[in-house]
């Protein structure tokens, strides 16, 4: 698997550092921060990986061309392993779940409709969001503006916010205020944060769907007929549905 090609552990530091133009005491620093972890061979020599090389020029971007500091640079990072982590955990789900389908009945998945999760759901005004995360509401509006948060709309147009707005908000207000975040270092880390809603929300709807099509599938094959002595000579694939 691709994922699997990325995340095998290849080079030396010295070889890493030189493919991402920074000293190999740099690389120390960033993984003593846990911005970075590579992989050790057995006699314990540091291997770094593709995803590796990946998120130093990530962490290079951030602090050379945003101007992000190292703070805001270990909440991105650790929003990218959190993605890094669902999406192998996602792939490792649906391989497994692929297998278990295999085993018993030939799989041939549908989409199936999901609810929602309430905390999206809109239903806080600006007013009343803004005073729950101690903000002028401007400050909501220029936030919206910059893509850090995304409330929804009434029919009216009216702005409303959800729980995740407010726990987005809250987030910004600790990353701006406690940790000295930039506003393209918040951006970043806000943008990571939609993306990690998405995949979980997928993951989770992926694994429900498939794990609904299991139990569909398997009571409509219990339900059928057990075949008689003489169907099981004259049909030769009753043998192979036991292996």
């Amino acid at each position: 698997m691709a994922a699997d090609t990325k995340q095998r552990p290849v080079y030396v530091i010295s070889i890493a550092a030189e493919l991402v133009d920074m000293h190999p005491q740099t690389l120390r620093l960033y993984e003593r921060k846990g911005l970075i972890r590579p992989g050790r061979s057995s006699g314990k020599t540091r291997l770094y990986s593709e995803r590796d090389i990946e998120h130093l020029r990530e962490i290079r971007r951030l602090t050379q061309e945003l101007g992000v500091n190292l703070a805001g640079v270990e909440e991105v990072m650790r929003l990218q392993h959190e993605l890094d982590d669902l999406q192998d955990e996602l792939e490792q789900e649906i391989e497994r779940l692929k297998t278990e389908i295999h085993a018993q009945i030939e799989l041939a998945p549908e989409e199936a409709s999901v609810p929602g999760d309430p905390r999206d759901r809109p239903v806080y005004v600006i007013s009343i969001a803004a005073e729950l995360v101690d903000m002028h509401p401007q400050t909501l509006r220029l936030y919206e503006r910059k893509g850090l948060i995304r409330p929804g709309r009434s029919s009216g147009k009216t702005r409303l916010y959800s729980e995740r707005d407010i726990e987005h908000l809250r987030e910004i207000r600790r990353l701006t205020q406690e940790l000295g975040v930039n506003l393209a270092g918040v951006e970043e880390i806000m943008r990571l944060r939609f993306e990690l809603d998405a995949n979980r929300g997928q993951l989770e709807h992926r694994i429900a769907n498939i794990q609904q099509d299991i139990t569909e599938r398997m009571t409509l094959w219990r339900a059928l007929p057990a075949p008689s002595a003489d169907d099981d000579e004259d049909d030769p694939t009753q043998g192979d549905l036991g292996d």
